[in-house]
């Protein structure tokens, strides 16, 4: 295909369609607060954020966005800015406070009053089923690493389909395996602390079968019209220099980064990589069948780019990072380099799948320190990053890749896991001492431009 000059391209509503999904994003855990309130047990993060030195600040997520209490409201900012989809997630320990068996009804009440006041505010709810938050119960008993987990996922599933499936047309069975698998059971960064292959290779594989196994209930139970998919993390990779193990170590790095969860479900495989060798024993007769499920549409969720180059002591996979600060780029709060071009890049590699019917960016969006002057945060950064990106959108469109809506990380600042209240990713800020909300500049950016 022949790329456009993006600088031909007028930044306009109009460019992507009249169908094209604007929409902004949000989890559980991040803005919901009342960790304990009304029947709900607790989650991994409830117990890792108790742990020292684990949550920058010693941050704890029991308040963040009081969004349990203030969901009303904030639906109603939505409403305000003009964005017609909200995606957010359930939390499973406030269904399922044991993980498994007793129902809290309270919490299915909960979600039904924010469901029925989105559609009542002419909001779509975007629902995730997963979103990090494991019930502590099931991390007793192994967690992502005890096989067990199919059966506990597809009758959690099985509840929110019941539950919410006749007024949630759109699904999104997981969010970001890979960071979760990743920080969570290797590095040991994010909830529940866990490290090694013996933790992260299980994980994957039956965060694998979980996939699938979410949607083929979903599909069971839902109306056809009803849009099943799954969302992923990528980074672009590009390799330090054309030397060849650079090259060689930045391909290590993207299938671990950006194929490891995407190929399997696709019915390619887990990507040939040594570090995944030890996976074959978690890999059991019938396994084959059950890590494929043709999916309505597929998340892909973009922030920047990764410049990778070879390490000979780093193990497993011999690569390593150069850092965006190392290398002399625009960053955003988080230390990411600023590079609208990733995203284009990677709905150009995630189009290249020809199984995949249909893409949403699912997430995408910056963290910039915000300063509030008189009432008002302009926080150019921000809004001159959702252009630039939304140009690169524009421009693979205009390319002939499959995308089919846009969501913004986030909705409002919350506690963003283990960096805690540091980084300020919303378009609408909070004073976490009074939650007192204001929208910035980028909020209303995109409420202008999406009422054009």
């Amino acid at each position: 295909m022949k790329s456009t000059n993006i600088q031909d391209i007028p930044l306009n509503k109009q460019l992507f369609g009249d169908d094209f999904v604007w929409g902004v994003s949000t989890a559980a855990l991040q803005i919901e607060g009342a960790h304990d309130a009304d029947g709900k047990g607790e989650s991994v993060w409830d117990v890792f954020s108790t742990k020292k030195g684990k949550i920058f600040g010693g941050h704890h997520h029991h308040i963040a966005c009081d969004f349990y209490n203030r969901y009303e409201a904030d639906i109603d900012l939505i409403k305000q800015l003009n964005i017609k989809a909200f995606r957010f997630s359930i939390s499973w320990s406030r269904l399922l406070p044991d993980g498994t068996g007793r129902v809290n009804q309270a919490g299915i009440d909960y979600y039904n009053r924010v469901i029925d006041y989105c559609l009542q505010q002419g909001v779509e709810p975007w629902v995730t089923i997963y979103h990090w938050d494991l019930p502590h119960a099931l991390e007793l008993q192994g967690g992502w690493t005890n096989r067990a987990i199919v059966d506990w996922f597809t009758n959690y599933t099985t509840l929110c389909a019941q539950s919410f499936g006749d007024r949630v047309k759109h699904w999104m069975v997981m969010n970001e395996p890979t960071v979760f698998t990743g920080a969570g059971y290797f590095f040991g960064i994010h909830a529940p602390g866990k490290t090694g292959l013996k933790n992260f290779l299980p994980a994957v594989h039956h965060a694998v079968l979980c996939m699938v196994a979410g949607g083929k209930t979903l599909r069971k139970l839902l109306p056809k019209t009803t849009q099943i998919g799954t969302t992923f993390s990528c980074s672009y990779i590009e390799p330090y220099s054309n030397k060849p193990r650079d090259v060689a170590a930045a391909k290590r790095v993207d299938a671990l980064l950006n194929r490891l969860f995407i190929e399997p479900i696709l019915g390619m495989g887990y990507p040939e990589l040594s570090v995944l060798k030890g996976m074959e024993k978690y890999i059991l007769p019938g396994d084959e069948a059950n890590l494929i499920f043709d999916f309505d549409f597929i998340g892909v969720q973009n922030y920047t780019r990764e410049i990778v180059k070879y390490s000979l002591f780093t193990p497993y996979i011999h690569a390593k990072l150069v850092k965006a600060e190392k290398r002399n780029v625009p960053t955003t709060a988080m230390g990411w380099e600023v590079y609208p071009e990733s995203i284009y890049h990677m709905l150009k590699q995630f189009n290249a799948y020809p199984q995949i019917k249909k893409i949403y960016l699912t997430e995408s969006g910056s963290a910039f320190p915000d300063e509030v002057v008189d009432g008002v945060i302009n926080d150019t950064k921000r809004a001159q990053y959702l252009q630039d990106f939304l140009q690169q959108v524009a421009r693979a469109k205009s390319d002939g890749y499959e995308v089919s809506g846009y969501f913004i990380w986030t909705l409002t600042d919350n506690f963003e896991w283990a960096e805690g209240y540091n980084p300020r990713f919303g378009i609408i800020h909070v004073d976490f001492e009074t939650q007192q909300r204001t929208v910035k500049a980028s909020g209303q950016w995109y409420a202008d431009f999406l009422g054009d």
